[in-house]
């Protein structure tokens, strides 16, 4: 098999396990609708106000995996960067929009992090995750902590690769991420923006 027909392959796989909506599954176990239920929305943040922290801690593994490993798996096989950025930006892109929802899905924070994790490796992750937490508990909003962290991956990306293919995605992962997130943008300029913290 060529590498164009291993992309196209790849990118389907991608698309189609970024797709699964585990947050939505999770709640119907539970006889939740999570969709109906505190922000509307299917990632990880929402469960944990509507299931609790253990099922959000579930939910966003998941997220994680299922974005995580075709990139791994294609990574076996193809060694172009472009190609591999389009791979991992298609896990993204099943996840926000998610044609078993109407794609309508997740604001893309977990499945982003699966392309941190591959590209920057485990250590400089839990780096990112520590600064994560850090600006979490100082800010006490988790949109605003991700879209404020979201804008060090340009930084990141280029430090460790000097990969024009993964500076490209790390800037359109700024877009998809404050697209995403475009209502909390509104609430906080508002001020009606739910603090993570009482």
């Amino acid at each position: 098999m060529d590498q164009y027909s291993l992309l196209v392959l790849f990118l389907l796989l991608a698309y189609f396990l970024g797709s699964i909506p585990f947050g939505y599954l999770i709640s119907k176990i539970k006889k939740i609708d999570i969709r109906k239920e505190g922000s509307g929305n299917i990632g990880a943040t929402n469960v944990s106000r509507v299931l609790g922290f253990k099922y959000a801690l579930l939910v966003g593994f998941l997220d994680i995996l299922k974005a995580f490993l075709p990139i791994y798996i294609a990574s076996h096989f193809i060694s172009n960067e472009w190609h591999l950025a389009l791979i991992m930006l298609a896990s993204v892109l099943g996840h926000v929009f998610t044609f078993w929802l109407k794609f309508k899905g997740g604001k893309a924070v977990s499945t982003i992090f699966a392309s941190i994790l591959f590209i920057l490796g485990w250590k400089y992750s839990l780096l990112f995750i520590i600064s994560w937490a850090i600006g979490l508990r100082l800010i006490n909003f988790m949109s605003l902590t991700n879209l404020i962290i979201i804008l060090l991956l340009p930084i990141l990306f280029w430090i460790q690769t000097q990969s024009l293919a993964y500076l490209v995605l790390s800037f359109v992962y700024i877009i998809i991420i404050y697209w995403a997130h475009r209502e909390n943008i509104k609430r906080l300029l508002k001020g009606t923006e739910n603090r993570l913290f009482k």
